[in-house]
């Protein structure tokens, strides 16, 4: 008897502004077929968007999970924050569009979404976008492995 295909883990986390709408998104995850893995926020209240970024942001670039699911506000802090980390690509993303560009030409591995910007319709056809969209490599994968600094690079362009 084959053995069934573990499902793939997505970790997804939000602040509070992206609370109500991650809640629905983890719903239609699991619906998908993914293992969600909620790092927080788990209320409407007030925190701070790093505070759930930066956990993400660390499973991706340690190759702990191999894609994930940011939301606040606008989408702006959490990108901040995970695009700080070694490869990792979020990307902000609006309309389904973006959101398989980001995914064929950039091979984006958070997916970022502005929440406040965003009907639960339009979320859910961008997740499923992103997800099922794959990388599409070729000229691309040159330029991808340009946005990595070199070991001991500080970025300086002198």
């Amino acid at each position: 008897m084959p053995t069934a295909e573990p499902r793939e883990r997505i970790p997804i986390a939000s602040d509070h502004a992206g609370y109500d709408m991650k809640q629905k998104l983890e719903q239609l995850l699991d619906k998908l077929g993914y293992d969600v893995q909620d790092l927080g926020t788990n209320s409407e209240a007030s925190t701070d968007y790093p505070d759930f970024a930066h956990p993400l942001a660390h499973e991706i670039s340690d190759g702990e999970a191999k894609r994930g699911i940011l939301l606040c506000g606008t989408g702006l802090g959490m990108s901040y924050v995970a695009n700080r980390y070694p490869h990792v690509r979020a990307a902000v993303v609006w309309s389904r569009e973006i959101a398989e560009l980001a995914r064929q030409h950039n091979d984006a591995n958070i997916l970022v979404l502005p929440a406040r910007f965003l009907s639960e319709y339009e979320a859910e056809e961008i997740v499923k976008t992103f997800l099922d969209t794959p990388f599409a490599g070729g000229r691309h994968e040159r330029r991808i492995e340009k946005i990595e600094l070199p070991e001991g690079a500080t970025g300086d362009c002198a």
